[in-house]
């Protein structure tokens, strides 16, 4: 259910019904030939969505920027810092908190999120602590992938506009996926990418780090299951703390 389509009178009753808040977090970024900027932004909303109908939570308005420092000077690319990502998300799970909301799930599109919002949530644990903060970015994820993954991953942790990726897209939003554009390549990343900051024109010319053309809907379907999965467990296990909390006065 989304948020923002409730009226003011509607909402206290879907609130105390729910207790949990989706906010999908993405960023506007170059994504090759064939998928668009927001692609991070998209892949967020969906998941979102889908989360909220197993779990019955309300899905906020997209936060649509992020931290996309790597690939700031692509076309299109628009990037935040890290303390206004931090700032942004730590005032929103304040409001939540003082709105009545348990549970606060950040759906992360987009890896170059995950320092802020770690910071962010360890923020909300001291000034709210009976809010129960989650910050997901395809838990459980890498097993699947290795059962279906048709060529090596260009890097032990970044994947982008891939094989991976592109899959992703196939099964939750083919409609902005132009596979005919998509292309193979595979960079070589050094390993001072991992200990210098290091912006990505330096190892790829398309910020595609993979083979797209080998994405399919299946693939996306298989891993974004394990996902799902992942995430409405760590979803129930946050709702069993909360109760408990509540019954035990604090």
């Amino acid at each position: 259910m989304n948020f923002q389509d409730q009226t003011s009178y509607q909402i206290k009753e879907k609130i105390d019904t729910s207790k949990v808040a989706i906010l999908p977090v993405g960023a506007v970024e170059a994504h090759g030939p064939h998928l668009p900027l927001g692609t991070d932004n998209i892949l967020a909303e969906r998941l979102s969505v889908k989360l909220a109908e197993v779990v019955k939570g309300l899905v906020l308005p997209t936060l649509p920027y992020g931290q996309v420092w790597s690939l700031r000077n692509f076309p299109g690319s628009i990037t935040v810092s890290n303390k206004s990502l931090i700032n942004f998300i730590v005032d929103i799970g304040q409001s939540l908190y003082q709105q009545g909301f348990e549970i606060f799930v950040m759906v992360n599109g987009h890896l170059g999120n995950g320092a802020a919002l770690k910071d962010a949530a360890r923020e909300l644990y001291e000034t709210c602590p009976d809010l129960k903060v989650l910050y997901l970015f395809y838990p459980g994820m890498n097993s699947a992938v290795e059962e279906v993954r048709e060529t090596p991953a260009s890097h032990g942790t970044y994947f982008h506009a891939c094989e991976i990726e592109t899959s992703y897209m196939l099964y939750l939003a083919p409609e902005f996926v132009e596979m005919d554009k998509a292309i193979n390549d595979i960079p070589d990343i050094p390993l001072s990418a991992d200990a210098t900051p290091t912006p990505w024109e330096e190892f790829t010319e398309s910020a595609v780090l993979g083979d797209a053309t080998l994405a399919t809907e299946d693939k996306g379907i298989y891993i974004i299951d394990t996902v799902m999965k992942n995430m409405v467990q760590l979803i129930e296990g946050a709702k069993k703390r909360s109760q408990n909390s509540d019954l035990n006065g604090g």
